[in-house]
């Protein structure tokens, strides 16, 4: 009997695993939007983020946060699922790998493994919106964050990849494509325009852009992050909207915009003029209707690099730019909330593996493959 219920079992994980799978995600312009957001680094956070996307008439507001490989903590990041439900914040996770043991300057490659671990990891947690938003990594036209080299024509393949696999565990993933470098010169290995970028990612894989369901843009007032809202060009807080045009050529798809990283330096501008050009940009540049959200860098350093862009002081009292966006007219965000009841406390005592199932990437299933992996879910579900 035993040997029948594993046939049945195969059988149906065979079948199911060549089943064509539609992608379904919703439009979030479709319902009311409240774009605003901010970029944290760290889950407890949260709370303090929610109080600023949501100030002033705003509810379901964003935020930014990246996940790295190392990182798949199903306790630690349920709860921040269930804190987000609760605060009404819709979460965009930003994959991330680990930095490189031997080069500390440089992030570490990630691997087509690394997709398929981060989404059945991402697919084990109850996320409160329909709309499950993950950004595949961050400004790889940049050396040091692809592992000392830019490489175009691998990302793309990457993110194709990444499409497939996050679409096959749960069509109600939107994959996001990385903010790019808005400032970085033509300078291989170390740097590419993100122009040519984006031309050589369509060579390697054509369409590629038609494929994704929004484009992060790194929207800096470039150069030297200081530059007025009214200075526009492909280099500025408008940077977005080059981006955006340029992804439809490529692809033949208008994609809705997420900025997930700008700012303006403290360090060459005051507080005073740097919260004025928050009011200016959100009024009159950031008001374009394709984008999704504004989560500017950052909520909160406290040293480093990152200071110069933070919203509040080293002893945790907002700065004159966090009053202004504070102060900011927001709306009422409708998103699809996801039906089901939180499980936090049932998740919680829960310790979920993360499996390798078989992938649904034409060109990569064969029978060795399958094989294998149907005998690691057969094992992971009957403990064989």
């Amino acid at each position: 009997m035993k040997r029948w219920i594993l046939f049945i079992l195969l059988s149906f994980i065979i079948s199911f695993s060549f089943v064509p799978q539609s992608y379904a995600v919703q439009d979030p312009l479709s319902v009311p939007n409240n774009k605003f957001g901010i970029h944290i680094l760290f889950d407890s956070e949260l709370s303090n983020a929610a109080k600023l996307v949501n100030s002033n008439g705003g509810d379901w507001g964003y935020v930014t946060i990246p996940i790295q490989t190392g990182d798949k903590d199903i306790v630690k990041w349920q709860n921040f699922m269930d804190q987000c439900r609760q605060l009404h914040v819709i979460p965009i996770i930003r994959l991330a790998t680990e930095g490189d043991y031997f080069n500390t300057q440089v992030w570490n490659v990630p691997t087509y493994d690394d997709i398929i671990d981060f989404a059945n990891f991402l697919n084990s947690l109850q996320w409160p919106t329909k709309n499950h938003y993950v950004i595949i990594y961050n400004e790889v036209n940049r050396g040091d964050e692809w592992g000392g080299a830019v490489d175009p024509n691998a990302y793309a393949s990457l993110l194709d990849y990444a499409v497939k696999e996050f679409k096959f565990v749960n069509t109600d993933f939107f994959v996001i494509s990385a903010g790019l470098d808005n400032a970085a010169p033509s300078q291989p290995p170390q740097y590419m325009n993100e122009y040519t970028y984006m031309q050589e990612m369509n060579q390697a894989v054509p369409g590629i852009f038609g494929e994704i369901d929004g484009l992060a843009s790194h929207s800096y007032p470039n150069p030297g992050f200081r530059q007025p809202p009214s200075s526009l060009g492909h280099t500025s807080i408008d940077s977005f909207s080059y981006e955006q045009q340029y992804a439809q050529e490529l692809g033949g798809k208008k994609l809705p915009v997420f900025i997930t990283e700008t700012g303006w330096s403290n360090q060459t501008l005051s507080d005073s003029t740097i919260a004025s050009y928050y009011q200016q940009a959100f009024s009159q540049v950031w008001d374009d209707p394709s984008i999704v959200a504004v989560t500017p860098f950052l909520l909160s350093a406290n040293q480093g690099s990152f200071v110069k862009f933070s919203f509040l002081k080293s002893d945790g009292s907002p700065t004159q730019e966090y009053q202004m966006f504070q102060s900011l007219p927001k709306v009422k965000g409708q998103p699809i909330v996801e039906s089901s009841e939180v499980l936090a406390a049932s998740v919680a005592n829960q310790t979920k593996p993360v499996v390798k199932f078989f992938s649904n990437v034409s060109g990569n299933n064969n029978y060795g493959e399958l094989k294998n992996n149907t005998k690691a879910v057969l094992k992971w579900l009957f403990h064989l």
